[in-house]
C-alpha cells in the first residue's frame, strides 16, 4: 500500500516558521519546510488538523499558536462532532485542532494523537478514484462528502479528501484562491499531480527543514 511519507509546507523563512510550530503545537520535524516565495493568495484549499484527546488539550494548543502569531479563524467549541477550532499560521496554513471528545478526562498533555492532511477537492468521488489507483486504501467513505486513506505505522500524517467549499465553510473562509498551494506531498506512488492540482513526489523533502 502506499502512504505518505512527508509533507512540506513552503514558507517564507524556515527558521521562523519551525519555531512557530514548536512554539505553538510542540510539532518536531514531522511537517516539513521549504523557503519558496512562489505566489499565492486566497484559500490554499487544505488544512493540517491536529487530532487530540480532549477539550483542554485543543485549547491549550490553539493558546500557544495564538500566542506564538497565529490569527484565530474559529474560537474553540463544542460541535456536533466534539470540540475543537482553527487558526492561520503566519505563512498563511490553516490549523484546525480538534477531538471527538466534550469533557476532559484530566489535566491537559498536549499530546497530539493524530495529523491528518485534509484537501478540499472539487469531487471527492473522481479523487478518490484517482488516489486508489496510485495505491492508497480507503479507511473510511462517507459518498460524496469525505474520504479517508489508511496511514501506515510509520506514516507522520494521514491523507483525507473533503469538499473544498464544504472544507471552507468549516475553517469559516471563503473557497476562493488562486496561485500555488504551497505544499508538495512526498509518498510511495512517484511524482505527480492531482486533479486538484496537489504535488505530490518521490523522495521525501523532510531533510529540506533541518
Amino acid at each position: 500500500m502506499t502512504f505518505i511519507d512527508s509533507v512540506t509546507l513552503d514558507v517564507a523563512d524556515t527558521a521562523a516558521a519551525r519555531r512557530f510550530q514548536s512554539v505553538a503545537f510542540g510539532l518536531d520535524s514531522r511537517i516539513g519546510l521549504r523557503a519558496s516565495q512562489e505566489a499565492t493568495s486566497g484559500f490554499r484549499g487544505f488544512t493540517l488538523g491536529l487530532t487530540v484527546s480532549q477539550p483542554g488539550d485543543v485549547d491549550s494548543l490553539i493558546g500557544t499558536a495564538v500566542e506564538a502569531g497565529a490569527v484565530p479563524l474559529k474560537p474553540a467549541a463544542k460541535s456536533l462532532w466534539g470540540y475543537g477550532g482553527v487558526v492561520q499560521d503566519p505563512d498563511g496554513t490553516f490549523w484546525k485542532v480538534a477531538t471527538s471528545a466534550k469533557k476532559d478526562r484530566g489535566p491537559a498533555t498536549r499530546r497530539i494523537d493524530e495529523i491528518v492532511l485534509l484537501l478540499g477537492v472539487a469531487d471527492v468521488a473522481a479523487s478518490k478514484r484517482f488516489y486508489v489507483e496510485r495505491g492508497l486504501t480507503v479507511a473510511k467513505s462517507f459518498g460524496r462528502m469525505y474520504v479517508e486513506f489508511a496511514a501506515g505505522e510509520s506514516s507522520p500524517v494521514k491523507l483525507a479528501l473533503y469538499r473544498r467549499r464544504a472544507l471552507a465553510k468549516d475553517l469559516g473562509v471563503s473557497p476562493e484562491g488562486s496561485g500555488s498551494h504551497r505544499l508538495v506531498i512526498g509518498g510511495g506512488a512517484g511524482a505527480f499531480t492531482d486533479p486538484d492540482g496537489f504535488a505530490w513526489q518521490a523522495a521525501s523533502p523532510a531533510a529540506l527543514a533541518s
